[in-house]
């Protein structure tokens, strides 16, 4: 993390080359060109220009004044890492603070200048953005290339190598996959698509790379026709197996950096499909003169809806990282119980990556691993760091939220366990937050209900005690893909559009929270597949995934009913049964005492 002096320092450099070139306020948005979550250290220029290291943040800078939003999973993080720099921290979402278009209109003139990067500026931010600025006359530009004239030791692009997802992990076939999207192609009555979003990417050629942390993606572009398909990569990603993977596919391979210049000589008079929120400023420039249907990427929503052989997959990886749950949590209690060792929330990270590697077919950490003991498990997003990181000593509660990249299939969960001795009050709030978890585990709703209305489920326990969380309840997940990854989401900001619906075959968590800022944190997170009830082909409920202990004893038994506490049992047989064989020894003893009945 740079320090506050520095960070002061690279502002008023900006804000000195925003004087000589007439430019009134800068947005940086936390983007790639890809509109990616985790952004390659070339695109950190939000990071670069504040110190503030969460994933989601956007600053507009004046010549005078600079702000930072992020929402509330970093306010504590923003709070500490802005310490002594000249930004103000908005909180993102709470009552009276303006987004950011408003607060920059409330700083600028009519005729002035709002400058944005094209490349990292999405569609559906453009879109919000020129609305605002139009209306009183301030103008939206691009130019010039302020990132390159003041960040001078700019990180290169990575360079990693492209691999072919194959069988039986690789459950389509790209055949299948790209006749999947020419159908759609053809319902919007469309000749072109571009893509530009990694996921979509790797997913429709059966590929996978390493050029963004935790996600098995690759930077690269692709564009398709109903008889042909690009991929526009650096040769330097592709081996000969892989480029002779995409001969036989039919696959033609360009330079990532003729992308614009391919899409420029696309004649005048057809049409091609963009999602606004995947696709750039600059990209769309680049097909400005054809006709334009702005639709979700189509590989979106099919591959949102896994297969049954994809299915089984993650049932089997599920296995795998509940066998690395049950020796990491049996190893950390043995650890704390004998004492003679110092455990810190960074050895937690150490050892629970560790477990996971020794796993079959591990590839990585889905995402960094959060740790967070007592007053830092408040921070939904806290990230320990060697220069900031908490003892596990003494009395409380740590929180762990960690996941896995397998080649069948994408994990995340978070459990709370007990260090010490715990208050009535810690086993209260936990005890609420697993209720909600335990309600949306056993929803059946109809066909095509969406997030939303999902989400309320969760929330009603905290919500009967007056409590309540900042984030939302589920989000998607990929297979061996993104660990976030939609359309679907359960969150109470609403989403509009039929793409949104809970469909069958769609993976999503289920993970609610409560936190007291500066005591503790509570989140329970499993996994969980949407499918048809037997007995009602309208309706859909969701079957747990995820395998591993949810720690009893934390719970408050008085408070649960006879349906949830018959949940909780029938839940800790099956993963019992499914672990037990897989395990021997010290995990093996452990699972048998955290699955007891209560």
């Amino acid at each position: 993390m740079n320090n506050a002096a520095e960070v002061n320092k690279r502002v008023e450099s900006l804000q000195a080359f925003m004087v000589r070139n007439n430019i009134h306020a800068c947005v940086v948005f936390t983007a790639d060109p890809h509109m990616s979550e985790y952004v390659p250290e070339h695109w950190h220029l939000r990071e670069w220009l504040s110190g503030f290291t969460g994933s989601a943040a956007t600053l507009v800078i004046t010549q005078d004044q600079a702000c930072l939003w992020t929402d509330s999973r970093y306010w504590e993080q923003a709070s500490a890492q802005l310490n002594n720099t000249v930004y103000q921290l908005m909180q993102h979402g709470m009552s009276g603070v303006p987004d950011p278009q408003r607060w920059a209109l409330s700083m600028l003139q009519s005729g002035q200048n709002v400058w944005a990067d094209a490349s990292t500026m999405s569609m559906q931010a453009h879109s919000i953005w020129i609305s605002c600025l139009s209306e009183h006359g301030i103008n939206l530009v691009t130019e010039p290339d302020i990132t390159n004239a003041i960040w001078k030791n700019r990180p290169g692009l990575p360079q990693n190598h492209i691999y072919v997802h194959e069988k039986p992990f690789a459950c389509r076939s790209v055949s299948e996959n790209l006749q999947s999207i020419r159908n759609e192609m053809t319902n919007n009555k469309c000749q072109w698509h571009v893509m530009s979003s990694l996921d979509d990417i790797a997913w429709t050629f059966n590929l996978r790379g390493s050029d963004v942390s935790y996600n098995p993606v690759f930077l690269s572009y692709a564009v398709i026709s109903h008889t042909d398909a690009w991929l526009f990569v650096d040769s330097v990603k592709l081996n000969s197996s892989v480029n002779s993977y995409l001969r036989n596919e039919g696959i033609r391979v360009k330079a990532y950096s003729q992308i614009n210049e391919f899409l420029s000589n696309i004649p005048i008079g057809n049409t091609i499909l963009y999602d606004p929120s995947r696709t750039s400023l600059a990209l769309f420039n680049s097909i400005n003169h054809l006709e334009k249907i702005p639709c979700i990427n189509p590989s979106q929503l099919i591959k949102a809806q896994k297969n049954n052989h994809e299915i089984s997959n993650i049932r089997a990886t599920m296995e795998y990282d509940g066998v690395a749950l049950c020796e990491f949590f049996s190893w950390l209690e043995s650890e704390l119980s004998d004492g003679s060792r110092t455990i810190t929330e960074l050895t937690i990270d150490e050892e629970i990556t560790n477990a996971r590697a020794r796993q079959p077919n591990f590839v990585s950490p889905s995402f960094s691993t959060i740790a967070g003991f007592n007053a830092n498990g408040a921070m939904p997003h806290y990230q320990a760091t060697p220069e900031n990181h908490s003892v596990i000593t003494g009395n409380g509660l740590l929180l762990i939220d960690s996941g896995g990249q397998y080649l069948g299939g994408t994990t995340d969960i978070t459990r709370v366990v007990p260090i010490g001795n715990i208050s009535d009050q810690q086993r209260t709030d936990y005890t609420l937050v697993l209720k909600g978890m335990i309600a949306l585990s056993m929803a059946r709703f109809p066909k095509g209900t969406k997030g939303a209305s999902l989400d309320s489920i969760a929330r009603m326990p905290l919500w009967q005690h007056g409590l309540d969380y900042g984030h939302g309840t589920g989000h998607g997940v990929g297979y061996f893909m993104n660990v976030h990854e939609g359309p679907q989401s359960i969150s109470p900001r609403q989403q509009v559009g039929d793409q949104y619906q809970f469909k069958s075959g769609m993976v999503t968590s289920n993970e609610p929270g409560l936190y007291r800022p500066d005591k503790w944190g509570i989140r329970i997170e499993n996994l969980v597949l949407a499918k048809p009830v037997e007995q009602d082909n309208t309706f859909l409920e969701f079957e747990t995934l995820t395998l591993c202990p949810i720690d009893t004893r934390c719970i408050n038994k008085n408070m649960l009913s006879y349906e949830e506490i018959k949940w909780l049992n029938s839940y800790h047989d099956q993963t019992k049964s499914r672990l037990a064989p897989l395990l021997s020894g010290r995990a093996y003893d452990w699972l048998l005492k955290r699955t007891a009945h209560i």
